[in-house]
């Protein structure tokens, strides 16, 4: 079968906030091998690569059951590098060296590690029967609506972030005066390769919301202690994905 969804994992070497953090042990595996397990839990997902620009993570990568096809260039794996630096560099890098492209590609950031393969399935399920969908991005409902915020204006008061709102002193209304909002997860993104290598844009203006469950992202020593306990607690399918493949390589 020729495959046209394709999970992509973007794991550089450099991090400021957790240094080697894609590679940092996380209950006894690399952070990275969560997301590559989700993958490979995928029923809807053909292939997984990982793409990064250094060698010793391109190995653990290819420990864990990913693909290293090719290095990432230094210009793609800077500070300031975009999303759509990166996966637009391996899509060139696919259509130069293969010959095509596959369509769907499953952006799974490494510090999302906690997923059920289920809903990545049903967020591609979702995307190819929306066939004028330009991608598919996760999030979960905010806890809070962050229109009861404020900021400070230039005398220093606070005044609410909304200069369209006309209700008086809507901050202060409760929370479910306001629509839902929802923060982005990186639990599951999708992009189109035919919309992603014809436009400037990457995601474009016909993006799926797709709402998860809360999960935990992992950016601090404080959030890989909390994942610890977590894991510890409750487990999970993709903990447990890892430990029988630890056992089956025994």
């Amino acid at each position: 079968m020729t495959p046209d969804t394709i999970a992509f994992i973007p794991a550089r070497g450099g991090s400021k906030g957790v240094p080697g953090k894609n590679i940092r042990p996380l209950h006894g595996y690399p952070l990275m091998a969560y997301s590559i397990a989700a993958a490979r839990m995928s029923s809807q997902i053909q292939r997984v690569v990982v793409s990064s620009d250094c060698e010793e993570i391109c190995a653990i990568a290819r420990a864990y059951g990913a693909e290293t096809p090719f290095m990432r260039p230094a210009a793609a794996a800077s500070d300031t590098a975009t999303d759509r630096d990166v996966i637009l560099h391996a899509m060139e890098w696919m259509w130069e060296h293969e010959g095509r492209v596959p369509e769907y590609w499953v952006y799974l950031r490494p510090t999302t590690p906690l997923r059920d393969a289920r809903i990545i399935d049903a967020a591609v399920e979702e995307i190819k029967h929306k066939t004028e969908a330009t991608s598919l991005r996760s999030g979960h409902p905010a806890p809070e609506s962050p229109f009861k915020w404020f900021k400070k204006n230039a005398e220093g008061y606070f005044v609410g972030i909304d200069p369209t709102e006309t209700r008086p002193e809507y901050y202060n209304l409760p929370r479910q005066a306001f629509e839902p909002v929802y923060i982005p997860n990186g639990y599951v993104d999708i992009v189109k390769a035919s919309f992603a290598m014809n436009n400037t844009l990457l995601q474009g203006n016909h993006m799926i919301g797709f709402a998860t469950p809360v999960v935990e992202e992992v950016d601090t020593l404080e959030q890989f202690s909390y994942l610890e306990y977590q894991i510890q607690k409750e487990g999970g399918p993709v903990f447990e994905f890892l430990k029988k493949s630890a056992l089956d390589n025994i």
